[in-house]
């Protein structure tokens, strides 16, 4: 069971990591997505939701073929580490940003189009700075999406596959993580050890679900009744 433990360790580790980088560059994106009018956007909104219609196969082959030596971003990486940037952690986590960018753009960008433009107007009329806008504005109003996009995008990193076994293989402590060792189990035909991997990974998945839509619930619930209270009292 020691492997499975450092696959758990290496999942997580994996799922922390690619929803945090995330989290910091996606929203400047989904802004973009939101707010621009650009004749190239649909183009970008393309590229940025393709990895929910290509089959991860497909996507950790090129991701695969661009981080070998024989290629550019490959060669550059090698240049400055002196290590591939195949079959190694730092492929696999470049690989899950890749893979699970479009579960954290998308709620972010839902939420930015619904947000309005009156108190953005009013902060820019008092002279508030980019930076106050977003830290009093924006991020309270669009919290909602935030926790969803961090959810989500940490909830399917723990279950790559395809992806991390094309450009990652399967190296115990490096690059198993554990749904290539749940894998493993099955075809070794230890079906108990994969039971726990498996079941851990279903309740997991359950519980994070089940506290997206609790908390999706809580919130329209609230903004149900802050609206009848305004009513009210008009």
């Amino acid at each position: 069971m020691t492997n499975d433990y450092l696959a758990l360790w290496l999942t997580i580790k994996l799922a922390f990591l690619s929803t945090l980088i995330l989290l910091t560059f996606s929203p400047f994106i989904a802004w973009w997505l939101a707010k621009s009018k650009s004749k190239f956007r649909p183009l970008c909104e393309a590229l940025i939701a393709l990895p929910l219609v290509l089959p991860p196969t497909v996507l950790g082959f090129y991701l695969l073929l661009a981080f070998s030596p024989n290629y550019l971003p490959g060669q550059f990486w090698q240049s400055i580490t002196g290590s591939s940037l195949a079959f190694s952690f730092s492929g696999l986590l470049i690989g899950s940003i890749i893979y699970s960018l479009p579960f954290v753009v998308q709620p972010l960008q839902a939420g930015f189009v619904t947000l309005g433009n009156k108190e953005l107007e009013a902060a820019q009329t008092l002279g508030m700075s980019r930076w106050l806008k977003i830290k009093h504005i924006i991020i309270p109003m669009t919290k909602r999406s935030f926790i969803l996009a961090g959810v989500m995008g940490f909830a399917h990193t723990l279950g790559e596959f395809g992806v991390v076994l094309m450009i990652g293989g399967n190296i115990p402590g490096e690059t198993q993580v554990l749904a290539i060792s749940l894998f493993e189990h099955v075809e070794a035909f230890e079906y108990e050890q994969a039971h726990k991997i498996a079941a851990g990974l279903l309740v997991s998945s359950m519980v994070m679900l089940v506290f997206i839509y609790t908390f999706l619930q809580r919130t329209d619930t609230n903004r149900t009744d802050a609206k009848a209270g305004k009513t009210h009292a008009n």
